[in-house]
């Protein structure tokens, strides 16, 4: 793949993830547009391709997604959070606590460094795990090759677990792609980008995503205005993170990996077990079904979680509160269970060198 031109990669890259988008599509898969540029991406970064998404663009993606969850966000967001709490804050310290011991095991049981683990393993906003753990000692091409490995697999199984849970009943009905523009459409622009310009400057994780969600939400909400989010649009900014994702994997980096490999695997899918075991308790204490628990406990990304969530049928707010508490909940605990695996989690032999 790297001795053919940047044009001719970007043509691959483009009429590949369209067809595999559009094949998935027909067979009703949920988040369709994200996993077939992601798939592509993947193929394409392990066989050397140098085509890669300006951060820019995915950033400008993550806007497109907070203003598609403006759209299901409203003040009742907070009423099952507020009269659940004890069950809520159950289930976010559950879920902290399965990702430190993935991290723990992750970091006893293979070579890694104690912080590579501890954020490579964090379950949460992969972009801002990979932002931070470099300021804590760890290798972030690594951080970076687990959390997108991690987004890959729950992507997938979520979009996998929400066909067969939906059956016939899947997305895909009829998607009017190029509707009626207007005002609301300019609106979503200026939203997105209030949103992209005052994240950095307030320094808020995933905050190209989460700012235009709540602004969005709150003009909704207030009757001010509505946003106009067309299907064409989403189908860009689906495409743009599965590229952004995929084409992580270059060839380097999972030859550095390969050593820690099936660890890597076995700690993911064990994490997955774990919140999807925690998604099982949430359906029979509350009255949410299992896809809407799946999505809200998953330890996916939560551009990809939303994306697939919007896509699914289930209740779009709840997931996205759960995913936006777990986050920030994360980002406060992540410094110090670092420092933790990286003084206790190591094997002793580690430790002595």
């Amino acid at each position: 793949m790297d001795h053919l031109s940047l044009r001719a990669q970007w043509a691959i890259l483009l009429i590949a993830s369209l067809l595999l988008g559009m094949l998935l599509l027909v067979f009703q898969v949920p988040a369709a547009l994200l996993l077939g540029p992601m798939i592509v991406g993947v193929v394409m970064g392990l066989t050397g391709a140098r085509v890669r998404i300006d951060k820019r663009f995915f950033v400008l993606a993550q806007a497109v997604l907070g203003c598609m969850i403006a759209q299901s966000l409203s003040p009742s967001i907070l009423t099952p959070l507020l009269n659940d709490w004890p069950v809520v804050v159950a289930v976010l310290i559950l879920t902290l606590a399965a990702s430190a011991l993935s991290g723990f095991m992750l970091v006893r049981f293979s070579h890694l460094p104690g912080a590579t683990g501890a954020w490579g393993s964090s379950p949460g906003g992969a972009s801002a795990m990979v932002a931070m753990a470099g300021d804590f000692g760890a290798d972030v091409r690594l951080v970076a090759f687990m959390q997108y490995l991690r987004v890959l697999f729950v992507a997938t199984a979520a979009a996998m677990v929400a066909r067969i849970g939906l059956g016939n009943n899947a997305q895909n009905a009829t998607l009017e792609w190029f509707p009626a523009l207007h005002s609301g459409l300019l609106l979503t622009f200026v939203v997105m980008a209030a949103g992209v310009w005052l994240a950095p400057r307030l320094r808020i994780p995933s905050g190209a995503l989460l700012l235009p969600a709540f602004i969005g939400a709150a003009l909704h909400s207030s009757g001010v205005a509505t946003l106009q989010v067309p299907e064409w649009l989403l189908a860009v900014a689906y495409s743009l993170i599965g590229w952004s994702v995929g084409l992580r994997f270059t060839r380097p980096v999972f030859l550095l990996a390969l050593r820690t490999l099936p660890q890597m695997v076995v700690s993911i899918i064990g994490l997955m077990l774990l919140c999807g075991g925690l998604a099982w308790v949430l359906t029979k204490v509350l009255h949410v079904d299992i896809m809407t628990a799946y999505l809200a406990t998953s330890p996916g990304g939560l551009d990809t979680v939303a994306i697939i969530a919007a896509g699914s049928r289930v209740d779009i707010a709840f997931v996205m509160a759960m995913q936006t508490l777990r986050l920030f909940t994360i980002l406060l605990t992540g410094p110090a269970l670092a420092r933790y695996l990286s003084r206790f989690a190591r094997p002793e032999t580690s430790q002595s060198g």
